[in-house]
């Protein structure tokens, strides 16, 4: 299988990603209900973030963390939330990549994911 190296693989993953969670049992009502995400506007942002973390690339100009702490205001994340979007990702990049910027992806997407629980269902980094 191919590494990720470019914006079009990304693009990819994103759509292929969000096709899962969408219909997800446990995380899809956050993108269809709560939010109702529009795939044709998210994908070029969410395509600019990950190729911010992923190739360093400075293309991205949100707040990740303010959206996803105004996501969880409206409808609370726990723990398993977190879970299951690490466990979607991982395995839809898992299904079309793999190589050294895939693993890095993976890792990078894990990070982020703990970091927001942290902030988001436990209050802040360093409480339980």
């Amino acid at each position: 299988m191919p590494d990720i190296t470019t914006r079009p693989d990304l693009e990819k993953l994103m759509e292929q990603f969000y096709r899962k969670a969408f219909a997800d049992d446990l995380i899809g009502h956050y993108f269809t209900e709560v939010v109702k995400v529009n795939l044709e506007k998210h994908i070029p942002v969410i395509v600019d973030f990950w190729e911010s973390v992923l190739f360093d690339k400075g293309g991205y100009q949100g707040n990740v963390m303010q959206v996803h702490q105004h996501l969880h205001q409206l409808s609370a994340f726990r723990d398993e939330h977190f879970q299951r979007w690490v466990t979607v990702f991982k395995q839809t990049v898992d299904e079309l990549f793999a190589g050294d910027a895939s693993e890095k992806l993976k890792q990078r997407a894990e990070s982020i994911a703990m970091v927001m629980r942290l902030k988001t269902v436990h209050g802040g980094i360093g409480k339980p």
